[in-house]
């Protein structure tokens, strides 16, 4: 009797993992698209999709399909930015202090204070590190080429951003916590539909899911987030647009090289701090640098995306 037991118990387990496996082949082969020649399927669609929640767990309530087109957009983008990566490296690797130090800094923005901590929240969404890591690996290489390839370009006025320190030597430093959407218009008489049409969405589901909706810039992924900017370090007309701006207010179309940009202020914070031109001169020289070559990335990704063969099936 109990051997019975016993065997029913094991035909049953056998049976559950027969249900499972035959969801999970069935899923692996479905192809949703095919880029280049490396197919992706709906599990890779499925895994991406966790990776964003992972990231922005707000955004776990969208539309299920939205947020499908979504985590296949984030796809492609990694997919391109891997390929081209591979036409310069012959391996995606990062040196291990530096993927440690950018590991960090992801699962801070999690407010996560250890790699396990971080290894143990991801895993909630059958996220692991490897995939999280090559990931990082992807972005800091892809941003290492862009410097190597365009820091040349990159031009830069000291006078006039030691002018631009002296006329606002004031003792009370604005830090703006801020998140971004950037997006294009194919026609300028479309800028006013597409404004209103990602205000609705941000009224309607938040702007994180907006920033994964229509943004192109690489930090869609976080839900737009850019972190704590030095008010100082923008320049004159973003610094305008937000100067009277509070806690939760959201700018108009701000027209730059690479689309148009809508920001959030997500949280102000002033600190009494006198002014060291040199040490604020450096901390501008760096930020208008970093300005260039995300400019710079946007150009050579989307020139490399017209060169990318995308279908999807």
């Amino acid at each position: 009797m109990l051997f019975k037991i016993y065997l029913n118990k094991i035909l049953i387990y056998l049976f559950i993992i027969l249900i499972i496996n035959t969801k999970s082949l069935s899923l692996e082969n479905k192809i949703v698209l095919k880029i280049d020649n490396e197919i992706i399927t709906s599990i890779d669609v499925n895994n991406e999709r966790n990776y964003l929640i992972a990231l922005s767990p707000n955004i776990k309530e969208m539309d299920k399909s939205k947020l499908e087109l979504i985590a296949k957009n984030s796809i492609i983008r990694e997919k391109i930015k891997e390929k081209e990566l591979l036409n310069y490296l012959d391996e995606i690797n990062l040196n291990e202090d530096y993927l440690n130090q950018l590991v960090k800094e992801r699962y801070s923005r999690l407010n996560l204070n250890s790699k396990d901590q971080f290894i143990s929240y991801i895993k909630n969404f059958d996220v692991n590190i490897k995939t999280i890591e090559k990931k990082i690996s992807i972005e800091a290489l892809w941003n290492q080429m862009i410097y190597q390839k365009f820091l040349k370009n990159v031009k830069i006025d000291k006078n006039k951003l030691r002018k631009k320190i002296e006329e606002n030597k004031i003792n009370i430093e604005k830090n703006l916590l801020l998140s971004e959407i950037l997006f294009k218009i194919s026609k300028k008489d479309d800028l006013e539909k597409k404004y209103s049409e990602i205000i609705r969405n941000i009224n309607e589901e938040g702007f994180e899911i907006a920033a994964l909706t229509f943004s192109i810039s690489d930090s869609s992924d976080f839900g737009g987030k850019l972190g704590w900017i030095n008010q100082g370090s923008l320049n004159k007309i973003i610094r305008n647009q937000l100067s009277n701006m509070k806690v939760g207010d959201i700018t108009n179309p701000i027209l730059t090289p690479n689309g148009y940009l809508i920001l959030k202020v997500d949280d102000i914070k002033k600190i009494e701090k006198k002014i060291d031109i040199n040490s604020e001169l450096e901390k501008l020289i760096i930020s208008s640098r970093n300005s260039q070559l995300n400019e710079q990335s946007i150009i050579y990704f989307n020139k490399v995306k017209k060169n990318t063969k995308i279908d999807e099936l």
